[in-house]
């Protein structure tokens, strides 16, 4: 996809970079897989803010996707390419010819028209699914299983991509997206092909309107707040005599927060970090 860059009529206008959705379905998704989305506005059951900077943006609906991609041996035809405001990544609509529909991730280089199929009797192309012990060597897929019969979990936002690089025994061994290597068992299900639209990356939204609009809340530095208020604030002026931390004291900078032994460690052959 190609980016869209706009003429400065306007301040927001000036550094505003879309990518081009003129290859996109002009008609409304498919109503049978749409599905109500609360908002939450980051807080918990209690009401109490849990994540901040969240709240408003416009209204959505949840598009039902197809994560698992169970449906074996039915061909299914690509009718159309279709924007997601809940996730990066562009959808598919498929038609599959028993009449069922269903919505999948689309892969870069999947057109309207084209036949995609789930199965380790599928043909090895972009957009079809199957175990990885059926996938050859050096391939690149996505929407990945952690576990048989969970549905996709890893490689799932625009660009991007695992790479399997060997299959020993029971499990194979995959280069993830942050370049993490991790043992998952063969029959976990996997998607042919890249996500695409991996020009989201470059999207600039111009102003700080646009993403409100997306339900993002602006931020203020920690720094400039009362000591009241944050553990870096206050001071006359700017001052830079604190260390980096959250408003309940955590560090921010090279403090690891992940806990200290999880039971999926021993899946892991090399952390992201090569340490």
């Amino acid at each position: 996809m190609a980016l869209k860059k706009f003429k400065p009529s306007t301040p927001s206008r000036r550094f505003m970079v879309m990518v081009d959705q003129s290859d996109l379905s002009k008609k409304g998704p498919e109503k049978s897989l749409l599905a109500p989305l609360k908002k939450s506005s980051g807080r918990n059951n209690y009401g109490r803010v849990t994540m901040r900077h969240r709240g408003g943006g416009h209204k959505r609906r949840y598009r039902i996707i197809d994560f698992k991609r169970n449906k074996v041996d039915v061909p299914a035809k690509v009718v159309s390419i279709e924007y997601d405001p809940n996730r990066s990544a562009r959808i598919a609509l498929l038609y599959y010819i028993d009449g069922d529909k269903k919505y999948i991730l689309a892969p870069k280089g999947l057109k309207v028209g084209s036949t995609v199929m789930n199965g380790p009797n599928a043909e090895i192309k972009p957009g079809n699914a199957m175990p990885l012990e059926n996938i050859p060597l050096g391939s690149i897929i996505h929407n990945v299983e952690f576990e048989p019969g969970r549905g996709g979990k890893i490689a799932k936002s625009a660009g991007t991509y695992a790479q399997l690089m060997a299959k020993e025994g029971k499990y194979a061994l995959l280069r993830m997206p942050s370049g993490e290597l991790r043992r998952v068992r063969t029959t976990c299900i996997a998607t042919l092909g890249m996500v695409g639209n991996e020009d989201h990356i470059n999207e600039v939204d111009g102003k700080a309107g646009r993403k409100r609009w997306k339900g993002w809340k602006s931020k203020v530095r920690g720094m400039v707040q009362n000591p009241v208020d944050h553990p870096m604030g206050g001071g006359e002026g700017a001052s830079k005599g604190h260390l980096p931390r959250s408003p309940w004291g955590t560090p921010s900078k090279g403090f690891k927060t992940r806990r200290g032994k999880k039971q999926s460690d021993k899946f892991i052959v090399r952390r992201r970090k090569g340490k």
